[in-house]
C-alpha cells in the first residue's frame, strides 16, 4: 500500500522535554475557539426565537442538527486522518468552521442558519481528534501526562467561560454578534495556524467503503435523534426512529466484520477484544449518561424552579468548570506518577456523592450547596476522565488508535443521547404524575427533577464498579506481540517498520506501520459535545475534551505504547 512521508518527522518537534511542542499550541488554541463557540450558543435561543420568529421546539433544532451532524461524521473521522497530512485536515476542519461562521451571522433565515450550524459541526467534528492526534504524534511518553493536563485546562475552561461570555456580549447586541466576535478571531488563529503548522506522521492511501459511511450516518444520527425526540414528543415515534437506527448500526457492525478481513474496516471492532479498552468504554459510556443528565437537569432547575436568569445560572456553573480545567495539569502529573486506579476510584466516588446530594434539591437549598456539589462533580469528572481514556487507549496498540478512539467518540454520542433522553422522559413522567395527582406546577417539575436525579445517582454507581475493575497501567502485554500486527490487516504491507528503532525514542514515532494508518483520533469532542452543549456545558466537557489523553506513563513498567 502506498505511504506518503511527510515534510516534518514527529521526532524532531518533540526533542526538547519538559515543553508542549508549538503544534499542540496552536491546535489547543484553534479547539478553544470552536468549543468556545459551541457554548456560546446557549444563551441565544430566547434571542433567537424573537428575532427569527421561530418557536423553541424549531430553535431546539439548531442544537439538534449540531449533534446529529457530529454523530454521523465521527464515526468517519479515524478513516479521513489516517488519510490526509496534518495541515490537509487543519485546513479543512477551520475552514469549514469559518465558512459555517460567517454563513451563520448573516443568515437572514432559520433555514440557512440551520445550514450554517451543520456546516459548523463538520468543522468542529474534526478538530478534537486531529489535536489528539498530533498531540500522540509529537510529545514524548515521559511528558505525555503533563501536556495532556494543559490541553485538558485549555479545553475544560472554554465550556465553563461560554456562557458567561454569551450572556455579556447579548448584552451590547444581538444574536448575530455571538458569531461576529468569533469569526476574527477564528480566522486569525487559522492564518497564524497554516503559517506555523508542520506536517507530522505518514499518511496512508486508501479508499473509502460508502456502504459503511452510509449506515455509520444513518445508524448513529437516526440513534441519536430519536433518543432526543423522546423529549416531549410522541414516545411511539421516538421508539420507531431508534429501532431504526441500531437496525442500520447491526448492518454496519456487520459490514466491519466484513472488511476487516480485508483489512479496510471503516471503524475497526477488534479493538473490543482488549479487556481494559472495553472496560473504559463501558465506564466513559455510563459516566457520560449520569454526566449529562444532571448538566441538563441543573440548569432547568435553577432557571425554572429557582428563576434565575441565564446569565446567574452561568456564573453559578462556571466555578465547577474552571475547578475542573485548573485540575487537569495535576491530574497529568499525578496519573504518570501513581497510574490511574489512585484517580479513578475516588473520582467515581465523588461523582456518586455529588449526584446523591442533587437528589435533595428543594426549593430553598442555598446556592452554595448547589455551587459545591457542582464542583464536586466536576472535580470527580476531572480525576476520572483523563485517566480512563489514557487507560483505554494505552491498552490497544498504536495501529488500532485511530479506530479506537473513534469508537470511544461515537460511543460519548450516544451515550449523551441516552443520558438526555433517560432523564427528560423519567422527569416528564414523573411530573405529569404528580400533576394529576394535584401538585402545583412547581413542585411537580421539582419532583421529576428529584426522580431523575435518583437515576443518575443509581447509574453512577456502575461508574465505581467499572473503575475498581480498571488496572493501575495500561496492560503491557497489549502494547506488543502478535496483537500489534494481527488486529489490522491492512498494516502488513509495512509491518517491519513496527518494531524499528522509532520505538525507543516515543511510543508516538512507531515507524511505518503504525502511525501512517492509527494515531489516536480521540475526539472528540470532546468532547465532547452530545446533546449540543448540554455536552458541552459540561463536555467540560471535559470529557471531552480533558479525555482523550491517551496513555501517560506505561514508560514506568518499561512498557512502550508503540
Amino acid at each position: 500500500m502506498s505511504v506518503r512521508q511527510l515534510d516534518s518527522p514527529a521526532r524532531s518537534q518533540a526533542a526538547v522535554a519538559g515543553r508542549t511542542p508549538a503544534v499542540v499550541r496552536l491546535l489547543v488554541l484553534a479547539t478553544f475557539v470552536v468549543i468556545l463557540n459551541e457554548t456560546i450558543m446557549i444563551n441565544a435561543i430566547p434571542r433567537l426565537m424573537g428575532a427569527l420568529h421561530i418557536t423553541e421546539q424549531t430553535a431546539q433544532w439548531l442544537s439538534t442538527a449540531f449533534m446529529l451532524t457530529m454523530a454521523a461524521v465521527i464515526p468517519i473521522t479515524g478513516w479521513f486522518l489516517q488519510r490526509v497530512s496534518t495541515r490537509g485536515a487543519y485546513t479543512t476542519a477551520m475552514g469549514l468552521f469559518l465558512l459555517g461562521t460567517a454563513l451563520a451571522a448573516v443568515a437572514p433565515t432559520f433555514e440557512v442558519l440551520l445550514g450554517a450550524r451543520i456546516i459548523q459541526a463538520s468543522g468542529t467534528a474534526v478538530m478534537m481528534p486531529l489535536l489528539m492526534t498530533t498531540l500522540m504524534q509529537v510529545v514524548p511518553e515521559s511528558d505525555r501526562g503533563r501536556v495532556m493536563g494543559n490541553v485538558s485546562l485549555a479545553i475544560s475552561v472554554a465550556p465553563a467561560m461560554g456562557p458567561t461570555v454569551s450572556g455579556v456580549i447579548l448584552q451590547f447586541g444581538s444574536w448575530r454578534l455571538l458569531f461576529a466576535v468569533v469569526l476574527p478571531i477564528a480566522g486569525v488563529i487559522t492564518w497564524f495556524g497554516l503559517k506555523q503548522l508542520k506536517n507530522v506522521g505518514e499518511t496512508q492511501a486508501g479508499t473509502v467503503d460508502w456502504l459503511s459511511v452510509v449506515t455509520a450516518a444513518a445508524g448513529f444520527g437516526g440513534l441519536v435523534y430519536g433518543l432526543s425526540r423522546f423529549e416531549g414528543g410522541d414516545a411511539r415515534v421516538a421508539s420507531a426512529i431508534v429501532a431504526a437506527g441500531l437496525a442500520a448500526i447491526a448492518v454496519f457492525v456487520l459490514r466491519q466484520l466484513s472488511l476487516q478481513k480485508r483489512g479496510v474496516p471503516l471503524m475497526d471492532l477488534r479493538t473490543l477484544r482488549h479487556r481494559t479498552y472495553t472496560i473504559a468504554l463501558i465506564l466513559m459510556a455510563v459516566s457520560f449518561m449520569a454526566m449529562l443528565g444532571s448538566m441538563i437537569l441543573l440548569p432547568l432547575y435553577l432557571q425554572n424552579v429557582r428563576q434565575l436568569s441565564a446569565l446567574q445560572t452561568g456564573l453559578l456553573v462556571m466555578p465547577g468548570g474552571l475547578a475542573m480545567g485548573l485540575l487537569g495539569p495535576t491530574v497529568g502529573r499525578l496519573f504518570d506518577r501513581f497510574g490511574g486506579r489512585v484517580l479513578v476510584i475516588p473520582g467515581a466516588v465523588a461523582i456518586t456523592l455529588a449526584l446523591a446530594g442533587f437528589t435533595q434539591v428543594t426549593m430553598t437549598m442555598p446556592f452554595w450547596q448547589l455551587l459545591a456539589l457542582h464542583a464536586l462533580l466536576m472535580v470527580g469528572l476531572a480525576a476520572t476522565f483523563t485517566p480512563v481514556f489514557t487507560l483505554g487507549l494505552g491498552a490497544v496498540p498504536p495501529s488500532l488508535y485511530s479506530h479506537g478512539s473513534s469508537i470511544l467518540s461515537t460511543l460519548q454520542q450516544v451515550a449523551a443521547a441516552i443520558g438526555t433522553a433517560l432523564v427528560i422522559t423519567v422527569m416528564s413522567a414523573r411530573a405529569d404524575a404528580l400533576r394529576s395527582a394535584g401538585a402545583t406546577e412547581v413542585v411537580a417539575t421539582l419532583g421529576g427533577m428529584r426522580l431523575a436525579f435518583i437515576i443518575g445517582a443509581v447509574l453512577s454507581i456502575v461508574v465505581i464498579v467499572t473503575a475498581i475493575l480498571l488496572p493501575a497501567r495500561a496492560d503491557g502485554p497489549d502494547h506488543r506481540g502478535g496483537d500489534h500486527h494481527a488486529d489490522s490487516a491492512d498494516h502488513t504491507g509495512s509491518a517491519d517498520h513496527v518494531d524499528s528503532t522509532d520505538h525507543k525514542d516515543s511510543a508516538d514515532h512507531t515507524g511505518g506501520a503504525d502511525h501512517k494508518d492509527g494515531v489516536d483520533h480521540t475526539g472528540s469532542a470532546d468532547h465532547t459535545h452530545g446533546a449540543d452543549h448540554a455536552r458541552s456545558v459540561d463536555h467540560g466537557d471535559g470529557a471531552d475534551h480533558t479525555g482523550g489523553a491517551v496513555d501517560g506513563a506505561e514508560r514506568h513498567a518499561g512498557v512502550s505504547v508503540a
